[in-house]
């Protein structure tokens, strides 16, 4: 196994650093070999500062918040509730205690559940991903995950690739197709 010399380390470091620095100073020098630091020059800008923003603006070499602290206070939101795709989800499987739900990274993560009726020690998780707002038949990937458990430390989960998941979309997409109709006439109700 080779050793690194952390002294030769050190020393090609301080190297490196004055090489960096030696760049940036002698970028500042002029044609005429004199150092010319841009807007150095105090004859060049007037004296009143409102003017010399002006300038700077004018040059390009500043910025400018416009109208940043105008207008109303707050954000903007996009409710998740007016994603009818959305909606239909956490609907179809409100009876199911939710472990993560984020709406901006376009997935739902069920905790594991099971019935009263369970009593082999299965329960059931599931995971709903958004590849789309859009309500089509490939706007989810559904995935239902199955944990048989004898006792508190003895589990085995599996990815279940039964009806459920097709079930599942199905019942979505039914319920996501409702609401955007509901959606429309209420649009069509505003408009008359």
């Amino acid at each position: 196994m080779k050793h690194i010399n952390l002294k030769k380390l050190g020393f090609f470091k301080n190297c490196l650093f004055i090489l960096v620095i030696s760049t940036f100073i002698l970028s500042c020098k002029g044609p005429d070999g004199k150092f010319k630091i841009p807007g150095s020059d105090a004859r060049k800008f007037p004296a009143d500062p409102k003017l010399r923003v002006k300038k700077n603006l004018e040059e390009g070499r500043g910025f400018k918040l416009n109208n940043v602290f105008d207008g109303p206070k707050g954000g903007v939101f996009d409710f998740a509730s007016s994603n009818e795709l959305w909606r239909a989800s956490l609907d179809t499987i409100d009876f199911m205690p939710l472990l993560s739900v984020n709406y901006s990274g376009g997935i739902i993560v069920t905790d594991w559940y099971s019935s009263e009726e369970s009593l082999s020690g299965e329960s059931v998780k599931i995971s709903i991903r958004f590849l789309t707002n859009e309500i089509r038949s490939d706007a989810l990937d559904i995935k239902v995950f199955n944990r048989k458990c004898n006792n508190v430390s003895n589990c085995i989960i599996n990815q279940v690739n039964d009806e459920l998941a097709p079930e599942l979309t199905k019942q979505i997409l039914k319920k996501a197709t409702l609401y955007k109709q509901e959606a429309k006439e209420k649009d069509n109700k505003k408009i008359d």
